[in-house]
């Protein structure tokens, strides 16, 4: 890992759940943050406004609410060192029919837009927000980034999309772009529509619990906290071409999702009300990553235990419940 002092950094997507985790983190390490959000309705923006409100205090970040589709991108790109390319539209279960349209536009197209700008400025890294998604229903576990991506889901196959054009941009243009495949990220922040946030609320509220298909499914749980150190060291890595490879970045922690609703019962002291609906077209079954290559090259290693990640939101959401947050 280098040393130098910290960077210039331009991160998308800054008012959403890892975005501005992230920002807060980079922040914390001696580098300036622009963020950029253009505040899509696929959640309430007040939800965004609040994980913008410890940003905003901060003399080292900058705020623009733009949309990288018609955004002036050479402009936000100047003094820029490192980009984190953490904006797109979530969700595997919406990313169907007509709103496929919205997917492909910010995950796609504004991709190619950023990099493209990219191509005007000498940057350290450009780091994009991948997900385990890419490969679908994988035929042997743990995934390794060898393993062939074949997306179940159009949301995967935006994602996917995004990582062959930062591939293209660097062996063609020389951008110094990496992708970063996180596996189930959570925590305090997720989205209001998140397993983990909707769990919660449903038990602290004595509501019933939507759980799809047998709750058999597993999946490699990473801590928001551990994807963001993820991300910058990716950034600060002493790493060299050829550029546009990609790492698995997985928390350590396979689970059950019924095994998730016991601990959740464990930790609330509640039973929970659950409601047996349809397994999801887009679900995978299970996710597991081999993250050596991270480990190898990004000195990438998982701080927080499933227990601890989830005690966190647990806390979190329970202040949310309570009006204090």
């Amino acid at each position: 890992m280098t040393g130098d002092p910290g960077g210039h950094c331009l991160v998308t997507g800054v008012a959403g759940f890892i975005g501005s985790t992230l920002a807060e983190h980079l922040l914390a390490n001696g580098d300036t943050v622009l963020g950029v959000d253009c505040f899509t309705d696929y959640y309430p923006p007040a939800v965004k406004e609040r994980n913008l409100a410890t940003l905003r205090r901060s003399p080292g970040f900058t705020f623009r609410e733009a949309s990288l589709l018609d955004a002036d991108l050479p402009a936000l790109l100047t003094n820029v060192d490192s980009v984190f390319h953490f904006a797109a539209q979530p969700g595997v279960r919406k990313s169907w029919g007509t709103t496929f349209a919205t997917y492909a536009a910010h995950n796609v197209v504004a991709t190619q837009r950023l990099l493209e700008a990219a191509r005007t400025v000498p940057l350290r890294r450009f780091v994009y927000a991948s997900s385990s998604s890419i490969y679908g229903d994988a035929a042997e576990l743990p995934v390794r980034e060898t393993t062939l991506p074949r997306p179940i889901s159009p949301y995967g196959v935006t994602k996917l999309a995004g990582e062959h054009l930062c591939g293209l941009y660097a062996r063609s243009f020389g951008i110094p772009a990496v992708s970063l495949r996180y596996f189930t990220v959570y925590g305090p922040r997720q989205r209001p529509d998140m397993a983990f946030s909707r769990f919660v609320r449903a038990i602290l509220q004595d509501e019933a619990l939507p759980l799809y298909g047998d709750g058999e499914q597993t999946r490699d749980f990473t801590f928001v906290a551990d994807a963001v150190r993820a991300a910058r060291s990716a950034a600060r890595a002493d790493l060299s071409p050829p550029w546009g490879r990609a790492y698995n970045i997985g928390g350590g922690s396979r689970v059950s999702i019924n095994a998730i609703v016991r601990l959740l019962e464990t930790m609330t002291k509640k039973s929970a009300r659950i409601k047996r609906l349809p397994a999801q077209a887009g679900d995978v079954q299970h996710t597991y990553a081999d993250t050596t290559a991270a480990q190898a090259e990004l000195g990438y290693r998982p701080e927080y235990g499933l227990e601890a990640g989830l005690r966190a939101v647990v806390d979190w959401e329970s202040a949310l419940v309570a009006g204090v947050r």
